[in-house]
């Protein structure tokens, strides 16, 4: 999941930073059952299909799994430049 967020968003991390993000993908894991490579399949599939209907900014998006106590959300923020016209 690191990998795909560096490669969409063009940012590097610090080790602290890869090292707290692989700490909550394990905890993540654990609560959800599902692997990292899940993980990154489902986001981009997510982006696929909403970039069907519309042309969104990927060089801004941001998809992430947050917990919150024992429930964990899917949050994306994918900037829509417009909407496609689909006939």
């Amino acid at each position: 999941m690191l990998e795909f967020l560096q490669r969409v968003l063009g940012k590097s991390f610090s080790s602290k930073k890869i090292a707290k993000e692989r700490l909550r993908l394990v905890l993540l894991h654990d609560r959800t059952c599902l692997t990292p490579e899940i993980l990154d399949s489902l986001k981009g599939d997510l982006i696929q299909v909403i970039s069907r209907y519309m042309v969104i900014d990927e060089k801004n998006l941001d998809v992430s799994l947050n917990t919150e106590d024992e429930s964990v959300a899917l949050v994306a923020n994918i900037p829509i430049l417009k909407v496609k016209q689909i006939s």
